[in-house]
């Protein structure tokens, strides 16, 4: 079981971050367009549980996700399960209908640029991604894959010393699924 330790952090320049980012050595990812499709369960209350459970576009590559419920700590930290599906957007629209068929409906869409960044740091790979997300601007986000229960502590502070050698603050703590749904909400009411 591995767990994803990651914190966002908002106001963020990106050139700035970039030029650092290259200065430590890190390795382009490349820039890649994402379209997550957060799914309700047809049983389960989500909202309540913590979990998530999406399907994701990246280019023509296309995954299927499920986040557990947030652990405590100084991190966004939740077990994560992703598997690859078949490539392409008609094999896309084919797994979000199968799942519909099943029961899950469509709650949000959530639609960003990311580049990405790769960093050897003390015991861990990171990935830095440096994201535009639709309707909510700039955003930069640390994140780690705890191989255990006890790797979680090295995971969180590797994450957290960098960020602050990259001079990140303003910690947003609020996923992207939450922010999408509360413009939502702030625009219906």
């Amino acid at each position: 079981m591995s767990f994803e330790v990651e914190v966002k952090y908002r106001a963020v320049d990106h050139d700035h971050l970039v030029e650092c980012l290259v200065q430590m050595g890190a390795v382009v990812g490349g820039v890649v367009d994402h379209e997550d499709i957060y799914l309700s369960h047809p049983a389960r209350d989500f909202a309540q549980s913590g979990e998530a459970f999406r399907i994701r576009r990246l280019g023509q590559e296309n995954r299927i996700t499920y986040k557990g419920p947030r652990r405590s700590g100084p991190t966004k930290t939740r077990e994560e399960i992703e598997i690859p599906v078949a490539a392409g957007p008609d094999q896309f629209r084919r797994l979000l209908t199968l799942l519909e068929n099943l029961g899950f409906h469509p709650v949000a869409t959530v639609r960003k640029r990311r580049e990405s960044f790769h960093l050897t740091f003390h015991e861990h790979e990171l990935e830095i991604a440096l994201d535009t997300a639709e309707g909510l601007g700039p955003f930069a986000e640390i994140e780690a894959l705890a191989s255990s229960e006890a790797d979680l502590p090295a995971a969180q502070q590797d994450v957290l010393t960098l960020a602050g050698t990259l001079g990140l603050t303003e910690v947003e703590p609020r996923s992207y699924l939450r922010m999408v749904l509360e413009n939502q909400a702030a625009a219906s009411g």
